[in-house]
């Protein structure tokens, strides 16, 4: 059984906002909970928890909802539970990709309300990107009908190098954007508390606070579409490194001597290897060189997107296809590889390509994934999808929202 997230508590003095968020993030992890309970999961005293969640209730955060029975088959009298209400606040998603963004309004429990998206160049403007952004958050607000005096705040899952203390998006190569102060940028628009992470980093917490990561103490999720980029959470917290660059394995080196230029100003990056510009690349040259095969006609058929209509034609059975995914499922499979002799995760899940092309490429990975880490360490790693699918981003956004100005609240 894996350990739980830590939810301790503190009675010393002028730490009420620390003792809240224990007893906020117990409800979010156990549900329905009774104070007797909430006070031995959190190691909070009884009058403590007892005054906390009088507060919770006035503010209408929790009710009380029916009677939970003694534990351990104790007897006395059942105690009556509370649960937090999912309606009573809200928080704002924005996930920054590479050609889209996706809004989302979103409860205390991740559940989408509402979601927009915009498609825009890679390299239009960013501040016109961004005003774009803002107007359609306003625009998602409205449809949800939400009440902005309960918004908590809104999140930005942005793509590349993030600062998430200053808001900043340091580098993202991918939209050639540079030390662009998004948080801002945003919060001057729409008057919102606004944290800003990297996207990946936001999908990870997704998963973590609402998905199949909730009891899970190390978490890897690793994405790729136009880049590659991995998020970690341990014991419930996300871990970004010292300058905020962990999980940049799109840029690690596979190839040592003669690969390709990646967009970073590297060669041989696993970005190059493995991203969906580089498969549809590939797979468009074996379509040129067999235009009679299945993957040929996949691709002359322009209703839905090139990466779609190449895992079809796997699925079909197109031999030249398989073997050419095969090849690039191997290459994540080794960074996944390095991942678990570096990183040691319970659980390693997979969104973007290798989610949407599970079934033709996920058994390859996990295969080289496990024969290439050191001492057996890939057999005890459940690897898996994303339980959100194209939504994680956006959740993913509104979860650090969540996480920062409700859940995890600065301490004064």
């Amino acid at each position: 059984m894996l350990p739980h997230p830590s939810f301790a508590g503190s009675n010393i003095s002028n730490v009420k906002a620390h003792n809240l968020q224990a007893i906020l993030r117990t409800l979010l992890h156990w549900g329905v909970v009774s104070r007797v309970r909430i006070a031995q999961l959190t190691g909070l005293s009884t009058t403590t928890i007892t005054n906390l969640v009088a507060e919770l209730l006035d503010q209408g955060i929790v009710v009380e909802d029916g009677r939970e029975l003694s534990h351990s088959g104790a007897v006395g009298r059942p105690r009556i539970s509370v649960r937090l209400v999912p309606s009573a606040r809200y928080a704002l998603g924005v996930h920054i990709g590479v050609g889209d963004i996706r809004i989302a309004v979103a409860d205390l429990f991740g559940q989408v309300q509402n979601y927009l998206t915009l498609s825009h160049e890679p390299h239009a403007p960013a501040e016109e990107v961004l005003g774009r952004a803002a107007d359609l958050v306003e625009k998602a607000v409205a449809i949800a009908e939400v009440d902005r005096k309960l918004i908590v705040g809104l999140g930005v899952g942005a793509s590349g190098l993030v600062d998430p203390q200053t808001g900043i998006n340091v580098l993202a190569p991918n939209l050639n954007w540079r030390n662009l102060p998004i948080g801002d940028i945003l919060t001057r628009r729409l008057g919102l508390s606004v944290c800003v992470d990297n996207n990946v980093r936001a999908m990870a917490l997704a998963e973590a606070m609402f998905g199949a990561a909730q009891n899970v103490n190390t978490l890897a999720f690793v994405y790729a579409r136009v880049g590659v980029g991995a998020g970690f959470v341990i014991e419930g917290n996300v871990y970004r490194g010292s300058r905020a660059g962990a999980g940049e394995i799109g840029h690690t080196t596979i190839i040592a001597d003669g690969g390709a230029t990646c967009r970073c100003g590297n060669t041989g990056c696993l970005e190059t290897l493995v991203s969906e510009p580089e498969i549809i690349r590939l797979a468009r040259d074996l379509a040129a060189r067999h235009p009679e095969s299945v993957l040929a006609a996949k691709l002359s058929d322009s209703s839905k997107p090139a990466i779609e209509q190449i895992f079809e034609a796997a699925r079909i059975g197109d031999s030249e296809i398989r073997t050419m995914l095969r090849e690039r499922a191997h290459y994540m499979g080794i960074a996944l590889a390095n991942l678990v002799n570096s990183v040691n995760p319970n659980m390693i899940i997979m969104g973007g390509l290798f989610a949407a092309g599970h079934d033709v490429m996920l058994p390859q990975v996990g295969e080289t994934m496990r024969q290439r880490a050191f001492a057996n360490l890939g057999d005890s790693v459940e690897l898996r999808v994303t339980t959100f699918g194209r939504k994680v981003g956006m959740i993913g956004a509104a979860a650090l929202a969540l996480d920062t100005f409700f859940y995890q609240q600065s301490v004064s």
